[in-house]
């Protein structure tokens, strides 16, 4: 009996598929994109769909093809398997795949190819959204040219906007760990859109990129505070540069409003704050208060006013700015220099630190006897020492990033 339940949760594991290997994305220009592999691309997340997992049971080489095309991002939906678990295993059913996806995607999405193909034809119609704010571009070696993008900052007055950014957001799920989809009626979202131009057939046609959403909060009495909420660059166009441009221009657009105070952002990952390290400091480093002379003294008022008042950069990001800058203008390999710039830094990394042992102390008068606490309060400060030591070494490494992918600007 025991040996044949094996043999059953044997067959069963055989029909469990790994759902970020199953999703197969593509972002269609040409008929013939829809055979080649190269542009197909998986997801790094697909544990909102599909839970924790990240698994679908019930079929043997499931595929769960979801191609867009590139620019308006028409979809096409389909479910491929070798096989399926039907009645004869005991009361156990494949999971229901199609509700899930469709729970994601609007509706209205192609089913057969030749559907999809037909669609791709009308593609040449398709025009970004909204108001252009600026035009880059790349030199692209497999290409051996440049290419053109653009920046174009959209809202949902747009007419096929609200349709276009329902299928958009769906790559969310699949990129960002922790996505939701947000309230399009709230007129306080501005959107901002990444383009690339591209040729067919003598035509100009345009390639969705990416994009930001960014959320105005009201700040008492006339002033806003945009708060970036989701930033995507597509994975067949990370690693290039987009991001960055992305993010500056946003910066450049809300510079020029005097309504705004400065820019946050919601709970950004670790590679949206090497960006946002990279753009700031790039805008920051031709202001007056951030001279080498001016660096050496200190983070100073002057550096927090200027940086909100022309850039719209908040303190805490200045603060930053401030440390990476200076660590250009230090001379590491001087002891003198060297020890100044890291107490610096360390006093700031302590603050946090300082405010938890005083809680802790607090908290261990009313509970333990005097030595105690001071034993204690030793084991604290030599473990903080350490972690503070590594905190620092960190820092300093990821401006050193900064200041080198500055210098290849």
């Amino acid at each position: 009996f025991s040996s044949g339940l094996t043999a059953m949760e044997k067959k069963l594991a055989e029909y469990k598929c790994n759902t970020n290997e199953a999703i197969q994305l593509k972002l269609v220009r040409f008929p013939e994109d829809l055979e080649d592999d190269n542009t197909t691309f998986n997801p790094e997340y697909s544990h909102q769909v599909f839970g924790d997992d990240e698994v679908a049971f019930g079929y043997k080489g499931l595929k769960i093809l979801l191609y867009y095309i590139a620019g308006n991002l028409s979809t096409f939906f389909r479910i491929e398997y070798t096989s399926k678990v039907n009645e004869k295993f005991d009361c156990v059913e494949a999971d229901d795949v199609e509700s899930k996806i469709r729970e994601i995607i609007p509706p209205g999405f192609c089913t057969n190819t030749d559907d999809f193909v037909s669609l791709l034809e009308k593609e040449v119609n398709f025009k970004p959204f909204g108001m252009l704010l600026h035009t880059y571009s790349i030199h692209n070696e497999e290409a051996g040219e440049d290419i053109t993008y653009q920046i174009y900052k959209a809202d949902m007055t747009c007419p096929g906007f609200r349709e276009y950014h329902e299928r958009l957001q769906t790559f969310l799920m699949w990129f960002i760990e922790t996505a939701s989809f947000i309230d399009v009626d709230d007129e306080r979202w501005n959107y901002f859109l990444v383009f690339e131009k591209y040729n067919k057939d003598g035509a100009t046609l345009f390639a969705t990129v990416g994009y930001m959403t960014v959320y105005n909060y009201y700040v008492y009495p006339d002033k806003t505070r945009p708060r970036v909420s989701q930033m995507l660059i597509l994975p067949p166009f990370q690693g290039e540069g987009h991001g960055a441009q992305l993010l500056e221009t946003v910066h450049r657009y809300y510079m020029s409003s005097p309504t705004v105070l400065d820019i946050t952002a919601e709970d950004p990952s670790e590679n949206y704050v090497k960006l946002r390290d990279f753009v700031l400091v790039k805008l920051c480093q031709d202001l007056l208060c951030f001279s080498p002379v001016k660096l050496m003294q200190g983070f100073s008022q002057e550096m927090v006013m200027e940086a909100q008042q022309k850039l719209k950069i908040n303190k805490q990001h200045t603060r930053r700015v401030y440390e990476i800058l200076r660590l250009r203008a230090t001379n590491m390999g001087d002891a003198e220099q060297s020890r100044s710039y890291r107490l610096d830094v360390k006093r700031r990394l302590i603050g946090p630190y300082k405010k938890k042992q005083r809680e802790l102390a607090k908290m261990r008068r009313c509970l333990r006897p005097e030595e105690m606490t001071n034993q204690l309060n030793q084991i604290d400060l030599n473990m903080q020492r350490e972690q503070l030591e590594e905190s620092f070494q960190q820092l300093v490494s990821d401006y050193r990033r900064v200041l080198e992918r500055l210098a290849q600007a």
